[in-house]
């Protein structure tokens, strides 16, 4: 797991190459604000041997947030990310590492048949209750459990530093609110046993839709009330009234700014107070927000992509770096995930880190 000393020793070996507060507050220390995502590439032996590269490449210049799950590529992208970072000479203590758990993962490769492996594999083995299913997601203890526990095998280390619940929003299309509410309340008791065993550092929420659609739709989700549940499960659990709920992801780039755009969440102290944006909520609360396609999943490298009023203000000398460097901007962001198995692209995404961000006031004044 991330300590204290060796992400602050990271910071001091890194932090003169880059830009004003790219290491920002993340778990007991700091972390850089670029991020690395490991989501896209299809599941190859090819895509895995770049892939690996690169996260080595970027723990070792100066991005040491490496996210991942267990469903990413097949599961194949939390094995490659624990081999580069076994492989890489920067510690393991000095890197945070994320994963997920919700979905249910294939085994290295797509299979012709996805339902009839996915029955074989979960339903008629006994990991999932087919009750607890929607279509192939669930947030049952007992999955997360199984879950946690591949991604640590994966991954091959003993703990990760922040555990996400990944789209709990999925469970809408099926469930109540209310009973998704509950869910989660289940579910982080699980993960509140599990960080006091030392498996977690902390949890979390990853979602899509579920904290930027507006108040009242149908993938919605109350950031305050899941908090509320994060809060009721670490009471529950003991054995102290704390909690390890640190963090949330969601999308944010240019195009899909909701988060910091629209006012649909009650604030933490008032259920009955105007709505406030996510970001605002997470920064009130004391969460990080990690953002997801940064760079619109590489649509907003391309020229003229980010609108010109916006793109004049931002530092950076390529429209990848432009667009990193709004997302990192956005006020109370942590860190800003990118993905790529391409090493110039990797090293274009950490040269971003070298331009200062946008202060609040110019950040509010793209908006105006």
């Amino acid at each position: 797991m991330a300590t204290r000393d060796a992400l602050w020793g990271y910071r001091d070996a890194f932090g003169d190459a880059f830009g004003r507060t790219y290491f920002r507050r993340f778990g007991p220390g700091v972390a850089s604000s670029v991020g690395l995502g490991t989501y896209l590439g299809d599941p190859t032996d090819a895509v895995d041997d770049a892939l690996r590269g690169v996260v080595r490449l970027a723990i070792e210049s100066g991005v040491n947030h490496v996210d991942t799950a267990v469903n990413y590529r097949c599961g194949r992208s939390e094995r490659v990310v624990g081999e580069a970072i076994r492989d890489a000479s920067v510690d393991r203590e000095a890197v945070v590492v994320a994963t997920k758990g919700g979905f249910l993962p294939f085994d290295d490769e797509r299979p012709d048949d996805p339902t009839a492996y996915l029955r074989e594999r979960f339903v008629d083995s006994g990991i999932v209750d087919p009750a607890d299913l929607v279509g192939a997601h669930s947030l049952a203890p007992d999955y997360l459990e199984w879950s946690l526990d591949r991604s640590l095998d994966r991954l091959g280390v003993g703990s990760v530093d922040c555990y996400y619940v990944h789209n709990p929003e999925t469970q809408l299309a099926e469930r109540s609110r209310e009973a998704v509410y509950d869910a989660l309340e289940v579910a982080f008791e699980t993960l509140e046993r599990r960080r006091t065993a030392g498996d977690i550092g902390a949890y979390g929420v990853a979602t899509w839709d579920g904290f930027r659609v507006a108040e009242g739709a149908d993938r919605f989700l109350s950031l305050r009330e899941v908090l509320a549940r994060a809060v009721a499960a670490g009471e529950a659990v003991g054995p102290d009234d704390d909690h390890g709920f640190a963090a949330i992801q969601l999308p944010f780039n240019v195009h899909m700014a909701d988060a910091f755009t629209r006012a649909n969440q009650r604030p933490p102290d008032d259920p009955d107070g105007e709505p406030i944006s996510t970001l605002r909520f997470a920064h009130e609360a004391g969460l990080s927000v990690v953002t997801s396609a940064s760079i619109g999943q590489g649509e907003l490298t391309a020229g003229e992509s980010i609108p010109a009023g916006v793109d004049a203000r931002l530092a950076g000398d390529t429209p990848a770096q432009r667009a990193l460097n709004f997302s990192r901007s956005a006020p109370g962001v942590t860190c800003s995930l990118v993905g790529t198995t391409d090493p110039a692209h990797l090293r274009e995404n950490v040269a971003g880190g070298t331009f200062d961000p946008l202060g609040a006031s110019a950040f509010d004044a793209v908006f105006e």
